[in-house]
């Protein structure tokens, strides 16, 4: 089958690319494992040289890819411009700290020299997902390849102008051949790759049904693998929130990259002392966002990616709001072409409605009251998930109460969670396992191999 790009602003068909054939999926992964056992033994300096490199050109196309991006998927050109920026940022990070980060440990023992190595492991296949079409790709890729390994990517199929781009990119910097390949596969062809004994290491970042497979899949092969999956992130807002920021940034928290980034805040548990007036300020803030054409620089919220997408997040607001939930601000989809649908806001909503107890991939915002902190808390962490979830207030006390107890993998205060290269990058419980960025994320797919000199 063709990997078909289709703009959701104006449902028209972009491009079509044929998918690999099994000798070309062959020969792909045959000149990964050369890569690899060159790619290795290049000093970590002449991979940076190569990676800045890469970086300095992403940085000259900011545009360019940044309008592939917003065709095909639908995100606001500014957001495009930042994810770009962005992700040369991250490839100069690690240009600059691999070396240090993967640096060998010395460890005193009774022998004469000892320690830790951390050294490269093969060729790894990343499964990435389309809502990020470049930063998800660099976030692994970049890491990935300056611990001496190499990456082979499947990405998303409405995304497969940003494949190609990224593959491009990596080869115009002087990369060599297999360094990092592109690969249009289907679904039905990911356990063969997986299985392949040139692939050493497996990530994805998807949903939490995808990270099951795929992990049962490395599990089955003794490979390592990383799994960053869905999220239901908390927003918890504490007595001593400052309201105005607060609800500036529970906005930005909900509708960033049109409402659809794993880590965008989703539930909001405000506190009955504040509740009132939070709900009221968020649902006509919420009721104001700008909705429509995600090129013009007005626009906040655009698209929701496709068709199967705005499908279901109309469901399972309506099948909520039909079980008792009370749609504040908006809760039905806009009509007329593309795939649009308006900020909206939920409250009363009950725990067993799709609202209550789903992922809403969308800029759907479900608001609970709860009577103090320690309810807020509870509250948040009574989910399957734990990816990364945010407290809200003045107080030091509210503040390390969060960060002590909330159950997941990242959290912040008075800040809307986000990816950096500084931190590591993941969750805990149903959100997945291991991390990716920092140096949690570059020695993810390295071997720890411990050394001993009598």
């Amino acid at each position: 089958m063709p990997f078909i790009a289709v703009n959701p602003a104006t449902e028209e068909v972009i491009a079509e690319y044929p998918s690999h054939t099994p000798l070309e999926v062959d020969a792909a992964l045959g000149a990964a494992d050369a890569a690899y056992h060159a790619w290795r033994d290049v000093a970590i300096e002449d991979r940076a040289t190569l990676m800045n490199r890469a970086a300095e050109l992403l940085e000259s196309e900011i545009p360019v890819i940044a309008e592939l991006m917003t065709s095909e998927m639908g995100k606001t050109f500014g957001a495009a411009k930042g994810e770009a920026a962005k992700c040369a940022m991250t490839m100069r990070y690690y240009a600059e700290h691999a070396a240090a980060m993967l640096e060998s440990e010395d460890i005193t023992t009774s022998g004469s020299r000892s320690g830790v190595r951390y050294e490269p492991i093969g060729p790894i296949f990343a499964i990435m997902p389309w809502n990020f079409p470049l930063w998800q790709i660099i976030r692994c890729a970049a890491p990935i390849i300056m611990a001496g390994n190499v990456t082979v990517l499947k990405h998303a199929p409405n995304v497969p102008g940003c494949a190609l781009y990224i593959e491009n990119l990596f080869t115009r910097a002087g990369f060599a051949n297999g360094v990092f390949t592109n690969l249009f596969v289907e679904v039905d062809q990911i356990a063969g790759i997986i299985a392949d004994r040139r692939i050493a290491g497996v990530t994805l970042t998807g949903s939490e049904q995808a990270g099951r497979s795929v992990g049962a899949l490395a599990g089955a092969h003794l490979k390592k693998c990383v799994l960053e999956l869905g999220g239901s992130d908390p927003f918890i807002v504490a007595s001593s929130a400052d309201m105005e920021r607060t609800v500036a940034m529970a906005v930005t928290a909900r509708v960033q990259n049109n409402g659809q980034a794993c880590i965008a805040s989703k539930r909001y548990i405000v506190v009955r002392d504040r509740a009132e007036e939070f709900t009221e300020k968020f649902v006509e803030a919420m009721s104001e966002v700008p909705i429509g054409n995600p090129m013009a620089p007005s626009t906040v919220l655009g698209p929701l990616v496709s068709k199967s997408q705005f499908d279901l997040l109309a469901a399972q607001v309506s099948s909520s709001v039909a079980k008792g939930a009370v749609a504040r601000t908006g809760g039905a989809p806009l009509e007329g072409v593309g795939y649009y649908y308006p900020a909206t806001v939920l409250t009363n909503v009950p725990a067993d409605s799709r609202a209550g107890c789903e992922e809403l991939f969308g800029p759907v915002a479900v608001v609970s009251v709860v009577e103090d902190l320690d309810e807020a808390i509870g509250l948040a962490n009574a989910t399957p998930w734990g990816l990364g979830g945010s407290i809200w207030a003045t107080d030091d006390e509210e503040i390390e109460a969060a960060l002590s107890r909330l159950e997941v993998g990242m959290v912040f205060a008075n800040a809307v969670v986000v990816s950096m290269p500084e931190l590591p990058f993941g969750g805990t419980k149903n959100s997945g396992i291991g991390r990716e960025l920092s140096v949690s994320g570059v020695r993810e797919f390295t071997n720890a191999k411990s050394f001993y000199v009598a």
